[in-house]
């Protein structure tokens, strides 16, 4: 009986010793994750818009008179200034048309100085009665239409002097010029209605960007309610090329477009770019990144650390203050570099998982360690390292 007693004691002093073991175990074998800490914090709300460009200046060189093009006197595609030369269309009628003016502006001042004479002859002699009154009046009317005819003469020479001039086709603009449209030999009227050429100023360029009426109407309400505030950086642009690269220089809001395209919806915002290098061609699509505003108490998470349920809620794990992780369901806004805007959902203090959460379940005890940027580490470890390299060479 008392080695019965024995045998019983030592059994329950064993599971008592494996019940302790096991509930030690889990507290030193806890999976590690790393974790971030909510914040509000200020953030920059940005938008990306599709967008054209456009030439600063465009002209259209068109021919003002009739004729012949003799020669072109330019190169296409290349730069051409303001009144250089461009065309020569065939002189020989104007200039006859100018020979013909002054001629007729000769005959009219010949004429001019006899009416003129005979009106001042009949003014002396209608004071004596010598000459009818209404003979004085006819020579007086005389005088005055040859000084008219004078004048009218003038002006058809100085039109034909014009048209002269106008056989030298210059540039309109400064700027660089695209094909020829018209060869040697070509016949173009003053009527026509295709350009000979075309000039466009590329050392600035316009984006025209499209944004939707209710995207702008979303925008000034929140303006006009607080929730977004704007700085002098609101004024600038980001250019993103066809290759995803970005444009080296920032360009400038110039206007809104004050009516809506009633076939899409949308409004056109231009802004103004340098363009001295000449990447920026007229037609190219792009997009545009600008500032919309900013919020003072923004709540942002790693993208990393955002997931989807089955039904595509955005969700998040968080681990609790018992050190238990449970699911948290947020919702997302705009991309922020590598992390999402949240709307709803986190309030600060909250502790998200970033990494290690892959095999985790809702309830699971947890040891958390702060989660650091891989990339914000990278980027210190250059600065670093950075001087000790120079200092080697």
């Amino acid at each position: 009986m008392v080695s019965f007693r024995n045998a019983l004691s030592a059994l329950m002093l064993t599971l008592c010793a494996c019940s302790n073991q096991s509930d030690q175990a889990p507290l030193s074998a806890l999976p590690e994750v790393g974790v971030v800490t909510i914040a509000e914090t200020p953030v920059t709300l940005t938008i990306e818009l599709p967008g054209r460009i456009t030439p600063y200046e465009l002209s259209e060189v068109r021919p003002q008179v009739n004729g012949l093009i003799k020669r072109r006197l330019f190169t296409e595609g290349s730069n051409v200034e303001r009144g250089q030369p461009l065309y020569q269309v065939d002189p020989q009628l104007p200039r006859a048309q100018v020979a013909s003016a002054k001629a007729a502006l000769a005959r009219a001042q010949a004429s001019i100085a006899s009416s003129q004479a005979l009106a001042t002859r009949y003014g002396e002699l209608v004071k004596i009665n010598a000459v009818s009154r209404q003979d004085y009046d006819n020579a007086v009317a005389s005088a005055q239409q040859a000084r008219a005819d004078v004048a009218a003469q003038r002006a058809a020479l100085q039109s034909a002097e014009i048209d002269l001039a106008r056989t030298t086709i210059s540039a309109p603009i400064s700027g660089r010029i695209g094909r020829s449209l018209v060869t040697t030999g070509g016949l173009v009227s003053a009527s026509q209605a295709t350009a000979l050429a075309t000039i466009q100023k590329i050392d600035s360029v316009y984006v025209d960007i499209s944004q939707t009426s209710a995207e702008i109407l979303k925008l000034r309400q929140q303006l006009s309610q607080g929730d977004l505030s704007r700085g002098d950086g609101a004024a600038s642009v980001q250019l993103i090329l066809e290759d995803g690269s970005i444009y080296p220089a920032e360009g400038r809001l110039q206007f809104t477009d004050v009516s809506v395209d009633p076939e899409t919806g949308s409004q056109t915002i231009r802004a103004l770019f340098p363009n001295k290098s000449s990447i920026l061609q007229p037609g190219m699509f792009v997009r545009a990144r600008l500032v919309e505003g900013s919020l003072q108490d923004g709540i942002v998470v790693p993208q990393r650390a955002v997931s989807r349920d089955e039904k595509g809620q955005a969700v998040v794990m968080i681990v609790g203050q018992d050190g238990k992780v449970m699911l948290k369901p947020i919702e997302v806004g705009q991309v922020i570099g590598n992390n999402w805007l949240v709307k709803s959902g986190l309030k600060p203090g909250d502790k998200v998982v970033v990494e290690g959460g892959m095999m985790l379940q809702p309830g699971m005890s947890v040891k958390t360690v702060a989660w650091r940027d891989p990339a914000k580490a990278a980027k210190v470890a250059d600065i670093s390292s950075a001087p000790a390299a120079q200092q080697k060479k």
